[in-house]
């Protein structure tokens, strides 16, 4: 293992792996179930539902120990966020257009993601995805781990903390609503729609002491900080939840230990559907696989070199070793899960939290990939880990990652211009690729007005063009 991993040269040992990896996955786990939810077009527990559950853990889980064994990086992979509501149109646009139901409409939308899949095969194999990565501007590199870190903060303390009405009509987060409204606000519109004014307030409580606990266990050097400071929120939400008369183990009684392979294996196992595909038009379909590769490509070289410096991966000419393998292992990702039936995987940037507790080799992606392996069978109790639990840990993870800004050259425009919209781009289109995109348009653009233009490669004013017909041009 030592020899293969190299954690002596990676200043690890085998437990600080071990607990990065469980760290990893107990911040993404909400994956598992939120993804079937947003894509499968079904309720919990129906047969569509169950079969994009289970593609999704084999597929999060396969992806992952690959990166981990080709790479030898602690990255984990899965159906991207912002990647998975994209492709729920796309279904719903081909069923609409071809006048089929949802599920075959499904399976002609995994013919996209299949095309995806093999296209970044080639490209990785061509070693054009890497040539992509030298393209991106040092100005703009800078501004990507900061970028990634608000947008942990945001999920954190926004998308990934909510209470939901009883008929799940209403939602009511702890940042948009309980802080943004006022207690008195938010009391009247949650007991109006029948929702517990004070669940939120013990989210709130609970993500705060689980905050404060991980910062000072940090500080005190203590290992598995982010670990035990999820734990302590955590049972400190199942404490709070009895004593408000709520059962947070209610959900086992009826749970289900039994893996829904036949689901799987009967609607979206090999079930591409390439006849679909194109009834929304060729040109369409073209431009869909096309956005889907741009928004995967740039999302993933994002999260990547910004983990990777935070966690000082990185080499003297400000590049990850092992980038080429790292695509290669998404790539591979993604054909697995149009196999499977989900879309596109991509690395999640809550791999942060495990490269913070210290993870630096492919073993803590190997754990965290056998763990998805083992929600198999026991999802319901990954499924008790509260919201607020994992929201603490990403906002301490995002706060770290803020401290790239400080090799940004705020003299110069052509950095902090950049720089400034990628963070905002970020976080307000959820998409680390919208950010990079931004990032490149407004670097090249400011460079030529101010009598540099020779400094930009013809490499960047090609992705800069691309960008500029994503955001702009309505196919």
């Amino acid at each position: 293992m030592e020899k293969f991993f190299k954690l002596k040269e990676n200043g690890t040992t085998v437990r600080i792996e071990l607990m990065a990896g469980l760290t990893t996955f107990m911040t993404m786990a909400y994956i598992i179930a939120l993804n079937p939810t947003l894509i499968s077009g079904a309720f919990s527990g129906e047969p569509m539902w169950n079969a994009v559950f289970m593609a999704t853990i084999i597929s999060t889980a396969i992806g992952t120990i690959l990166l981990g064994l080709l790479a030898n990086k602690p990255f984990a992979m899965s159906s991207g966020m912002g990647l998975n509501s994209y492709f729920a149109t796309v279904v719903a646009s081909i069923a609409a257009a071809a006048s089929i139901d949802y599920t075959s409409a499904f399976q002609a939308a995994l013919c996209i993601i299949l095309v995806e899949g093999v296209l970044f095969v080639v490209l990785t194999a061509c070693k054009i995805r890497e040539k992509i990565v030298d393209a991106i501007p040092s100005a703009v590199r800078h501004g990507i781990p900061a970028g990634i870190g608000m947008m942990l903060l945001n999920i954190g303390l926004g998308s990934n903390a909510g209470i939901f009405s009883p008929d799940f009509s209403n939602v009511f987060y702890v940042l948009g609503t309980f802080f943004k409204d006022g207690p008195g606000a938010t009391k009247a519109a949650m007991d109006a729609a029948g929702a517990d004014y004070r669940m939120i307030v013990l989210y709130v409580v609970t993500m705060f002491v689980g905050l404060f606990a991980i910062s000072v266990l940090n500080h005190k050097k203590v290992k598995g900080s982010v670990l035990l400071g999820m734990v302590l929120a955590s049972v400190i939400y199942w404490i709070g939840s009895f004593a408000l008369g709520n059962n947070p183990f209610a959900s086992l009684a009826n749970a289900s230990f039994v893996p829904p392979f036949k689901d799987m294996f009967e609607l979206t196992f090999f079930k591409f559907n390439f006849k679909a595909m194109f009834s929304i038009g060729y040109f369409t379909a073209l431009m869909t696989i096309l956005t889907f590769c741009m928004v995967d490509m740039f999302d993933t070289i994002g999260t990547l070199y910004g983990t990777a410096k935070r966690a000082n991966m990185l080499d003297k000419n400000d590049k990850m070793p092992n980038m080429q393998e790292c695509m290669m292992a998404d790539a591979v990702g993604t054909c697995v899960g149009a196999v499977m039936g989900t879309s596109t995987i991509t690395t999640f940037i809550e791999s942060a939290s495990g490269v913070e507790e210290g993870g630096r080799t492919g073993l803590t992606a190997i754990t965290t990939g056998v763990l998805f392996l083992a929600a198999m069978f026991l999802a319901p109790v990954a499924g008790l880990i509260p919201a607020p639990a994992t929201s603490a840990a990403l906002i301490y993870v995002g706060t770290l990652m803020l401290s790239s800004l400080k090799d940004v050259d705020f003299t110069d425009a052509a950095s902090v211009v950049p720089v400034a919209l990628m963070l905002i781009f970020m976080i307000g289109t959820s998409g680390v690729g919208n950010g990079i995109g931004i990032g490149l348009i407004s670097y090249s653009i400011i460079k030529v007005f101010t009598g540099r233009g020779k400094e930009v490669s013809g490499l960047t004013w090609i992705l800069s063009a691309l960008f500029l017909c994503k955001f702009f041009i309505v196919f």
